[in-house]
């Protein structure tokens, strides 16, 4: 299945990073600052892209503490039939948490350039490192 991951070991325990996932303020700083979220199952999410320009909404699909936050992902007005997903995932490590960030289901959105939407958030995961802003605001420097 085509997908767009990035990895980070944070050296603090999942208890301790799952802090930056448990509320929507806690989220806004590091994932979006304009984040409105209901954290449930089922809740609904919109926010700014890291692009500054698309707006992104669509339901928590599964919440399991200290353990993974999955998201249905729909860039709104792109023109998207179908939503994919954000799964982030905390894995306790023997350093700390490796925490996981993935974008999937790029081939069900239901358009027929939807390589080149894989291809533009593997460019935006590299340009706007989402995990390093979590690392950082776990570890107190964001």
């Amino acid at each position: 299945m085509p997908e767009v991951t990035r990895r980070i070991t944070i050296a603090r325990p999942p208890s301790v990073v799952w802090h930056q996932f448990g509320t929507q303020d806690a989220l806004r700083r590091w994932l979006s600052s304009t984040l409105t979220i209901e954290l449930k199952e089922g809740g609904r999410y919109r926010m700014l892209g890291a692009d500054g320009v698309t707006w992104i909404s669509g339901v928590v699909l599964e919440l399991v503490p200290e353990g993974r936050l999955v998201l249905s992902w729909m860039e709104e007005d792109a023109g998207w039939e179908h939503p994919g997903r954000l799964l982030i995932e905390l894995r306790a490590t023997g350093d700390g948490t490796e925490v996981s960030l993935t974008h999937d289901g790029f081939a069900g959105i239901g358009t027929s350039t939807w390589q080149r939407t894989r291809d533009a958030y593997e460019r935006g995961a590299a340009k706007h490192q989402v995990l390093e802003r979590l690392a950082d605001v776990v570890n107190g420097v964001g």
